[in-house]
């Protein structure tokens, strides 16, 4: 039966297997949904690295600030 999600076929490291496993294990989860979980947090945090090296580039003592009313407008 066909899916509408995305399949990755991936070759782990043991270490990686092992931690995988137990974690699921440990949730009483299936792997790929342990591993799901997982790489969503990953891209979460990526994300919010990106989100703060904006704001770090922007974050200047002459940086001149807008309202929260007129940012909205």
């Amino acid at each position: 039966m066909p899916t509408l999600k995305k399949r990755l076929n991936m070759s782990l490291p043991e270490d990686i297997e092992e931690a995988l496993s137990k974690l699921s294990k440990r949730d009483d989860m299936p792997q790929a949904t342990k591993a799901l979980y997982l790489l969503r947090i990953a891209l979460e945090l990526e994300e919010d690295d990106v989100w703060n090296a904006i704001a770090e580039r922007r974050d200047r003592k002459d940086a001149t600030f807008v309202s929260h009313d007129k940012a909205w407008r």
